[in-house]
């Protein structure tokens, strides 16, 4: 009568690694590709029609995070792990206000004139609260938008096994 124990005594295979080659930037990349793209068409439509910039934003940072998801998906044959889907977000975010911060940095120095920065810079000292308010809402907004968008999009983009 043979054992049982025998194939207890086998040692289990590790676990499997992410080949070197493996870069989650690229990724944050694609999200922010998508998300400029968005924001460009949207540009485009509000010459026509207003619309919320809250909206925009949440639709924008939506298709950066279906580009991300889909591009990973497609490439690594599997769906973001709960930490790879963090890490994206906070990387993508802080690319994502990166660029902002470098676009209206340039719209300061090329776009306004003097008198323009003067009375922006009067309106931001007299109330500062209001703006930092906005910005504080928008990152939320940004951040929860795309971990929700990244959730959903690796969920529904799931390949088949």
């Amino acid at each position: 009568m043979p054992h049982a124990t025998d194939n207890l005594r086998k040692k289990s295979k590790p676990p499997a690694r992410l080949p070197s080659a493996f870069k989650l930037p690229m990724y944050m990349g694609f999200f922010v590709i998508g998300y400029i793209l968005a924001n460009a068409i949207f540009m485009v439509v509000q010459t026509k029609l207003t619309l919320s910039p809250y909206v925009v934003m949440t639709v924008a940072v939506l298709v950066g995070a279906y580009i991300a998801a889909h591009k990973f998906i497609k490439h690594q044959q599997r769906t973001l792990t709960i930490s790879e889907m963090n890490r994206l977000t906070i990387g993508s975010v802080a690319a994502m206000w990166l660029l902002n911060a470098l676009y209206m940095l340039g719209l300061w120095l090329f776009l306004f004139t003097p008198v323009s920065r003067e009375v922006l810079t009067d309106m931001a000292t007299q109330q500062p609260l209001p703006l930092l308010g906005a910005l504080l809402m928008m990152i939320v907004l940004t951040l929860v938008s795309t971990r929700l968008g990244l959730w959903a999009f690796n969920h529904f983009l799931a390949p088949l096994d």
